[in-house]
């Protein structure tokens, strides 16, 4: 008879203990046998996945065709990307670039480009190339003209590092303000808005400007309607007004192709810049050249115009959308 986990021998009558079996247990997770590895600094492992690609990263002479085309294509992109795509960009293009920049004028313009592909990609940076191509050919037109009356930009056109940092001032501020990721995702629309509308601003008072010394047939001062030369400060033309709105819808037209803006954003680039260069006309026949002003030459004046248009559009942004959600 047993009982429980006892039982007696017959022959000896001797009393045995059965021995009781062992019952397997899991592994506690807090047991230092069979705990997992500890987690190494800065995300590091023993242990690879196996769907995970180990890159190394190479010093650009190193790179061949490939690794360089990868590079390139980066997304988002990286300093490293940004500065050997508009390396490559630019020794290509540098028949075109010679053509409207002085040697300083690109080297300037190679920063701007840097930064503006580190902030947005090859979107804005073919914002930026556009807005050279547009102005650069507007520059250009009946340049011999312009230069016997006096109103040519210097070295026939070819502007200098103060033109390049005038005219993007804004637009590399916006770039910062982006890479910096300055108020989150939240605001990083109205950074881009406002690039765009900085260059649409000043593609607009370039066209305008050229456009009216080399076809205006009468040029006015802003502020009183007063009939004066070609080229002066302050002076607008119908055929430059209207060069210059065109070429702002142009240049809006690409951000919204490219995807920087959609259509409202463009809208409002447009009716920023036209609304910034009148104040900058305005500005020029005021105080531009007046006693006390001398330190407001172009560059400065185009700084401030910029600046106008990219305020503007993003007040006027804010100002749609809070119409619209009341």
């Amino acid at each position: 008879m047993a009982i429980s986990t006892l039982s007696f021998l017959p022959l000896s009558g001797t009393l045995h203990h059965r021995p009781t079996p062992r019952i397997p247990t899991l592994p506690s997770p807090i047991n230092p046998i069979h705990a997992p590895p500890p987690l190494l600094k800065n995300n590091q492992s023993n242990l690879r996945r196996p769907n995970m690609v180990t890159v190394r990263a190479l010093p650009f002479s190193e790179l061949g065709l490939q690794g360089v085309l990868d590079l390139i294509q980066v997304s988002p992109p990286t300093w490293e990307s940004s500065i050997l795509s508009n390396l490559v960009i630019f020794v290509l293009g540098s028949p075109i670039l010679v053509t409207g920049l002085s040697a300083s004028g690109v080297a300037a313009a190679f920063m701007l480009g840097t930064l503006t592909w580190r902030a947005f990609g090859r979107s804005g940076f073919l914002l930026v190339a556009a807005y050279f191509v547009i102005g650069t050919g507007a520059t250009k037109l009946k340049i011999t003209q312009k230069e016997a009356l006096g109103v040519a930009e210097k070295r026939r056109g070819r502007r200098g590092p103060g033109s390049v940092i005038g005219s993007s001032a804004a637009g590399c501020v916006c770039a910062f303000l982006s890479i910096y990721g300055v108020g989150g995702e939240v605001v990083a629309g109205l950074w881009r808005l406002a690039f765009v509308a900085s260059f649409c601003t000043k593609v607009s008072d370039t066209v305008s400007s050229e456009i009216g010394k080399a076809y205006g047939k009468t040029t006015y001062l802003v502020t009183t309607f007063k009939i004066v030369p070609r080229g002066t400060e302050g002076a607008v033309s119908a055929e430059g007004t209207l060069a210059g709105l065109l070429a702002s819808i142009l240049l809006a037209s690409v951000g919204c192709f490219m995807g920087e803006v959609d259509v409202i954003g463009a809208a409002i680039c447009v009716i920023a810049s036209q609304i910034a260069n009148l104040g900058e006309s305005i500005i020029g026949a005021s105080l531009q050249e007046k006693e006390g002003f001398q330190w407001l030459n172009n560059d400065m004046v185009n700084v401030i115009n910029i600046s106008i248009g990219s305020i503007l559009a993003v007040l006027m942004q804010q100002f749609i959308l809070r119409s619209w959600n009341q």
